[in-house]
C-alpha cells in the first residue's frame, strides 16, 4: 500500500514524465540511508523508487530528525498541503536548472503571493527598524516603545502559521532573503530575525544607496546560524577584558584622588580595538593612525598601545622628563597625561607586525578628527600606498562630541573628495549615554548619537558594551568593510561613566536615577565571566589564572614605577632624523637658486601640451610669465611662486597646497590647474618640471568650504614628513578665524606641549582695500599675540656670522612660529624655500597680499632668485626680514649714517607702496626713510638696530592701515622701544603711531570713509610736523 505522499505524487506522474528526482534501488539492496532530494537524479516513482519513498515517510514520521533535513522539510510541505501539481511544476523548474532546489519552488507555490509580499516586508522592517528594539543599554534604562512593523500579526500572520514553512528567496539578495537560504518555518525566521537585528547589536545600514554593499553587509549579518567563537577565540576576549577592566581598578585603588577620564562601563572597547586592529593587520593594514579624547586614553596607551605601565603609573607622579642626550635639555612645557601620544609597533595573533601612533591632542572634542586624517595621508603618500589599504586612521569619539561638535561632519564630508580620502575612516563611539552633567535628550535631536553619519552613508552599529562577543564581532566587521569599500564606518559602544565625568566629580547631582542603576550593575568583566563559567566554554580555574596573572603584572610595574626614570618619548617617523630640537643650533641655509635651474623650472611651469585650448585670458597670463623667464625681468607672485614649488620639486621635496579655490587662486592670479575650453580637461604644469616626477609629488587641490577640517588635515599632513612643503590657503584671511582651535591648540603650542615640529604654511590674504569689514583683515594681531617671544629680550648677536646670515644663533628655533607680510614676489620666493631650507621646522603665518598680486611695482627681477647675492659682502641669498630705505645700500651691521633723515617711517604689507607713491609725490625721499618690516615674529631686532645706527637724527613711527587695536602696532611697540634703549636712544613712552583709530570692526563699509582714512593715515606718516 502506498504511502499518503507516494499516492499524491503517483496522481501527478504524467505531469512529471522523464524528471528525474529519486534513484532507483535495487530490491537485493540494503535499507537505504537517507540521501538528499536533490542528489536523485532515476525515473521518478518506478516501483523502487515509491518503495524507497514510503519507507523514508515512515522513518519521518517516527522521528522526524532520523531522515536528512531535506526530506523533513519536503515531507512537511506536503503535510501542509502543497497540491502535487505544484510539486510537479517544482522538479520540473529544478530539473531546468531555474531553482536551487525543488523544495524552494513547492513552498513558494504554498505561499500566496500576497504571503509572500508580507513576508518581505517583515524582513524588511527588521533591517530597518530592528535595531530600535535591539538590547543596546547595559543598564535597561533605554525604555523605547515597542516597533508595531516587527510584529507578525502587522502583517496578517496568525499563530496557526508559526510552524508552517516558508521561502524567502528573492532575486540578487544576499542574507535571509537570498535564493540559495532553504525554507524554514515563520516561528525559526522569526528567531533568526529577533536574534540577528534586535539582541546586543542594532545595524543600521538600509539607508547605504547601493545595494551591493547592502548585500555585502547583510551576507554577514543574516548568517543562516549564529555565529558563536570557540574556546580559543573566547580566552583571548576573556584575556583581554581582564586587563581593561582590571587596569582601571587597580588606578581607582592607587590614585582616587586623580582625574583619569576611565573606561569604567565601557571597558569592551579594548578586546573591540585589540580585534579590530588584528583583523585589519590580515586585511593588509600596516601602519594605524589614533586620534582620540581623554576617556578611556589611559587604557588605551597601555593595552593597545603598549606604553609601559611603569610610565603611566610615574606619569601620575607628575614627574618630568629627565635631560635629554647629547646636551639637549628641550622638554617644552608638557602636557597632562591623558592628552599624550605615543607609537608602536605591535605583533598580532596571526604574527603580522602592525605600527601604531597615537596623536597627541588637546581637551577640544573632535579636534584631532581631521589631523589624524591628514597624517594618514601623508602616510599613503610617502608608502605609495595608492590603493589606500595599507595605512588606516582610526577616531575615537564621545556621544555628546559626536552629535554636537560640527568638526564631525566636515570630517565625514571630506572622507571621500579625491585629494583628501584616507580609504576610510573606522569611528569608534565611546557612549557613556551622558555628556558630563548633560541628558543625550538636551544634547541632540536624532535618536542617536551617530545619525550625522548616515548623511554620508555609512553604516552604523550599535553594540551593548556589557556584550564582550558582540563588541568584538562588530569591530571586525568593521575592519572588514573598511578594507573593502574604502569609506568610512561607525560603531556606537553603548556602555555608561561609572564614575563622574572625572574620579573626583559626583554624578549623583544630575543623573541620580542612572547613578543608583550603576551601583547596583556589574561591570562587563564580571557579566563576561559568568557567561563563559554558565555555558561550561571556560573553567573556573582558567578564569581566576588570567585575573591573578593581571593583577601580579600591575602591582609589579606600580613597584617599578617608583625607580621609574622618565626618558624624552621620541614618536617621530624616521623621516625626522636628524632635525634639531630649539636648543640644538641649527645652521643657516641659502634660498637662492642658480639660474640655469630657474630657467629651466620657469620654462616647465609655463608650458602648456600642444592642441590644448586654454582660455584666452589665461594663455595670456602664461605668456606672460614666459616673458618673465626669457627677459629675467618682472616676476610677479603668481610667477614667483610657481617658481618656489618648481626648484622645490626639482630637489625631491613634496608640495601640496589646499584651500578653498587654491587651484585657480580667490584672486585668480594663480592658474595652477588649466581647463581646456573645448574639451573640459586640466593641466597642471607644475606635475611636470622634470621627467620621472613621482605622481602626486605635487598636489593642488581646492577644498571643502571648511577652515577647520582642512586647516586640521594639513597640519597632520605636515608632521608625518619634514621634506615637504605643505600649504593651507584661506579665501579671505578674515575667515581664518573658523580654525581657531587648530591655531591655538596645535600650530602655535604643539612643539611646545608635544615636541611635535610642523613646517606647515598657513597664507592669510590680507589688505585694506575697500573691501569692507570680512574681507580686510587677516587678523594679524591674534596670531602675533600668540608668539612666546620676549619683547624685552634681545637675541644674542655674533656679528662675526653677520654676512652669512647665522649670527642671531637659534632665535627663529626658540620661536613658536613665525609671522610675516611680504611686499615683494622675489621675498616670498625665499621665505617658501626656507621653510624647507633648515634642520628644523616652524609654522609659518603669512599675511599674503591682494593687490599686490598686480601691482606694477611689486615685481621681482630673476636676479633676487639666483643664488648670487648682489650686495657687498653679503653671502648667499635669503629672505629679507628687513627691507631697507631705497636710498641705502649697506647692509653691514653697522652701516654709514644717513643724518639728514628726518624720520623713520617703519611699516609693513602694501601700505609701504601707498607710502612710497605719496613720499615721491611729496618728494620726502631724503627725509622720510621708508622701512619694510618683513619678519614681524621672530622679530628682527638686530636689523632693526641696524637701521636705527643707519638715521640717527631719525625720529621713529609704525605705520599700519589696521586699527590701532588691531594689526602689529601693539606687538613691535615695546620691541622698537628695547631697540632703542639698547642703542641709547631717547625712549619714548609710546611709538609714534600713524593709522585708523581702535575700533570694534576691522574696518568700515563706506568705501569713501575708507579712501579718506587711508589718505590721513598716509599722510601723517609723512608729515613731519605730526
Amino acid at each position: 500500500m502506498l504511502s499518503t505522499v507516494a499516492r499524491r505524487l503517483g496522481k501527478a506522474r504524467g505531469r512529471l514524465g522523464a524528471l528525474g528526482a529519486l534513484r532507483t534501488l535495487s530490491s537485493a539492496e540494503p535499507a537505504p540511508e537517507p540521501v538528499p532530494l536533490s542528489k536523485l537524479k532515476d525515473q521518478f516513482l518506478n516501483a523502487t523508487s515509491s518503495t524507497y519513498l514510503e519507507e523514508l515517510e515512515e522513518r519521518y514520521r517516527s522521528n522526524p530528525k532520523s531522515v536528512d533535513k531535506s526530506w523533513a522539510s519536503f515531507f512537511h510541505s506536503m503535510d501542509m498541503g502543497v497540491s502535487a501539481e505544484a510539486v510537479a511544476e517544482a522538479y520540473d523548474a529544478f530539473e531546468r536548472g531555474e531553482v536551487a532546489s525543488p523544495l524552494t519552488a513547492a513552498a513558494i507555490s504554498n505561499q500566496t503571493i500576497q504571503e509572500s509580499m508580507r513576508l518581505l516586508l517583515m524582513v524588511r522592517a527588521f533591517q530597518v527598524m530592528g535595531h530600535y528594539a535591539a538590547q543596546l543599554d547595559p543598564l535597561g534604562l533605554d525604555e523605547r516603545p515597542p516597533v508595531k512593523e516587527l510584529d507578525p500579526a502587522y502583517y496578517g500572520f496568525t499563530e496557526q502559521d508559526l510552524d508552517r514553512e516558508f521561502y524567502l528567496g528573492t532575486w540578487n539578495m544576499e542574507g535571509f532573503m537570498a535564493e540559495s537560504r532553504p525554507v524554514r518555518t515563520l516561528r525559526e525566521i522569526l528567531a533568526r530575525l529577533k536574534e540577528t537585528y534586535c539582541g546586543s547589536i542594532g545595524y543600521e545600514y538600509m539607508h547605504i544607496p547601493d545595494s551591493e554593499r547592502c548585500n555585502w553587509l547583510r551576507a554577514r549579518i543574516e548568517t543562516a546560524e549564529r555565529q558563536e567563537y570557540n574556546q580559543e577565540e573566547k580566552l583571548r576576549i576573556l584575556d583581554r577584558l581582564t586587563w581593561s577592566e582590571m587596569f582601571e581598578s587597580f588606578l581607582a585603588n592607587k590614585y582616587t584622588a586623580a582625574k583619569r577620564f576611565g573606561l569604567e562601563g565601557c571597558e569592551a572597547l579594548i578586546p573591540g580595538m585589540k580585534a579590530l586592529i588584528d583583523r585589519s593587520a590580515d586585511l593588509g593594514v600596516e601602519s594605524v593612525v589614533i586620534g582620540m579624547p581623554h576617556r578611556g586614553r589611559l587604557n588605551v596607551l597601555a593595552n593597545v598601545m603598549r606604553k609601559p605601565m611603569e610610565q603611566v603609573f610615574s606619569e601620575f607622579a607628575g614627574r618630568k622628563p629627565v635631560k635629554g642626550v647629547e646636551g639637549d635639555t628641550y622638554m617644552g612645557s608638557g602636557d597632562v597625561k591623558y592628552h599624550l601620544g605615543t607609537s608602536y609597533d605591535r605583533p598580532t595573533i596571526s604574527g603580522k607586525q602592525i605600527h601604531l601612533s597615537l596623536l597627541a591632542n588637546p581637551s577640544h572634542l573632535e579636534a584631532v578628527n581631521t589631523v589624524c586624517m591628514g597624517k594618514v595621508r601623508a602616510k599613503q603618500y610617502y608608502s605609495g600606498d595608492a590603493a589606500r589599504t595599507g595605512n588606516m586612521p582610526i577616531l575615537l569619539h564621545g556621544d555628546g562630541a559626536f552629535a554636537g561638535q560640527g568638526i564631525v561632519y566636515e570630517a565625514l564630508d571630506m572622507s571621500q573628495l579625491p585629494e583628501y580620502t584616507v580609504g576610510g575612516t573606522i569611528h569608534l563611539v565611546v557612549n557613556n549615554q551622558v555628556a558630563f552633567t548633560t541628558d543625550p535628550k538636551k544634547s541632540r535631536s536624532s535618536p542617536y548619537c551617530t545619525d550625522v553619519a548616515k548623511a554620508l552613508a555609512c553604516p552604523v552599529f550599535h553594540v551593548n558594551a556589557d556584550d564582550a562577543e558582540a563588541v568584538v564581532r562588530v569591530f571586525e566587521l568593521a575592519a572588514e568593510w573598511r578594507q573593502t569599500w574604502k569609506s568610512d564606518v561607525v560603531i556606537d559602544l553603548i556602555g555608561y561613566r561609572r564614575y563622574g565625568h572625572n574620579e573626583i566629580d559626583e554624578p549623583m547631582f544630575t543623573q541620580p536615577i542612572m547613578y543608583q542603576a550603576i551601583k547596583r550593575h556589574k561591570n562587563a568583566l564580571n557579566v563576561y565571566q559568568e557567561k563563559l563559567l554558565r555555558e561550561g566554554s571556560v573553567p573556573k580555574e582558567q578564569v581566576r589564572a588570567i585575573s591573578d596573572k593581571v593583577q601580579k603584572l600591575l602591582h609589579d610595574a606600580f613597584e617599578g614605577a617608583k625607580d621609574y626614570k622618565p626618558k624624552k618619548g621620541d614618536w617621530l617617523s624616521s623621516y625626522w632624523a636628524g632635525f634639531m630640537s630649539p636648543h640644538q643650533h641649527s645652521r643657516i641655509r641659502n634660498t637662492g637658486v642658480p639660474m640655469d635651474l630657474l630657467k629651466e623650472v620657469g620654462y616647465a611651469v609655463t608650458k602648456l601640451p600642444e592642441g590644448f585650448t586654454p582660455h584666452r585670458q589665461i594663455g595670456k597670463v602664461y605668456e606672460a610669465r614666459r616673458n618673465m623667464v626669457e627677459t629675467g625681468e618682472g616676476v610677479d607672485w603668481g610667477m614667483a611662486e610657481a617658481l618656489a614649488f618648481g626648484t622645490l620639486l626639482a630637489e625631491g621635496n613634496h608640495v601640496r597646497l589646499s584651500g578653498q579655490d587654491v587651484e585657480r587662486g580667490t584672486f585668480s592670479h594663480r592658474h595652477a590647474v588649466v581647463h581646456d575650453q573645448k574639451s573640459g580637461t586640466t593641466y597642471t604644469p607644475l606635475e611636470h618640471v622634470f621627467h620621472g616626477q613621482r605622481p602626486k609629488q605635487f598636489t593642488v587641490s581646492n577644498s571643502s568650504l571648511s577652515e577647520y577640517g582642512v586647516l586640521g588635515f594639513e597640519l597632520g599632513y605636515s608632521i608625518e614628513n619634514p621634506n615637504a612643503l605643505v600649504i593651507w590657503e584661506a579665501q579671505f584671511g578674515d575667515f581664518a578665524n573658523g580654525a581657531q582651535i587648530i591655531f591655538d591648540q596645535f600650530m602655535s603650542s604643539g612643539e611646545a606641549k608635544w615636541l611635535r615640529q610642523s613646517g606647515l604654511v598657513v597664507l592669510l590674504p590680507h589688505g585694506y582695500d575697500g573691501q569692507g569689514p570680512e574681507h580686510s583683515s587677516g587678523r594679524m594681531e591674534r596670531f602675533l599675540q600668540m608668539v612666546d617671544e620676549d619683547p624685552y629680550q634681545l637675541p644674542t648677536i655674533d656679528e662675526s656670522k653677520w654676512f652669512v646670515g647665522g649670527h642671531l644663533g637659534s632665535q627663529i628655533q626658540s620661536c613658536n612660529w613665525q609671522v610675516v607680510n611680504c611686499t615683494t614676489p622675489a621675498n616670498y620666493f625665499h621665505v617658501l624655500r626656507r621653510q624647507l631650507h633648515r634642520q628644523f621646522r616652524k609654522p609659518l603665518v603669512m599675511f599674503s597680499p591682494k593687490n599686490l598680486l598686480r601691482h606694477p611695482l611689486a615685481k621681482s627681477p630673476m636676479a633676487e632668485f639666483s643664488e648670487t647675492a648682489t650686495e657687498k659682502d653679503i653671502q648667499g641669498v635669503r629672505f629679507k626680514r628687513v627691507i631697507m630705505d631705497e636710498s641705502s645700500t649697506d647692509r653691514s651691521p653697522d652701516p654709514p649714517k644717513q643724518p639728514d633723515v628726518k624720520r623713520m617711517v617703519f611699516c609693513s604689507g602694501k601700505v609701504y607702496y601707498e607710502l612710497a607713491a605719496e613720499r615721491a609725490k611729496q618728494g620726502k625721499q631724503g627725509e622720510v626713510a621708508l622701512l619694510r618690516v618683513e619678519q614681524l615674529a621672530p622679530f628682527p631686532f638686530d636689523l632693526v638696530m641696524r637701521e636705527m645706527r643707519r638715521f640717527p637724527n631719525a625720529e621713529v613711527v609704525w605705520t599700519q592701515e589696521e586699527p590701532m587695536n588691531m594689526g602689529a602696532y601693539l606687538h613691535v611697540q615695546p620691541r622698537l622701544q628695547r631697540c632703542m634703549e639698547a642703542l641709547g636712544r631717547e625712549v619714548p613712552l609710546r611709538v609714534k603711531y600713524s593709522g585708523r583709530p581702535s575700533m570694534a570692526s576691522t574696518a568700515t563699509g563706506f568705501g569713501e570713509v575708507h579712501a579718506q582714512e587711508q589718505a590721513d593715515l598716509i599722510n601723517k606718516a609723512l608729515d613731519l610736523n605730526y
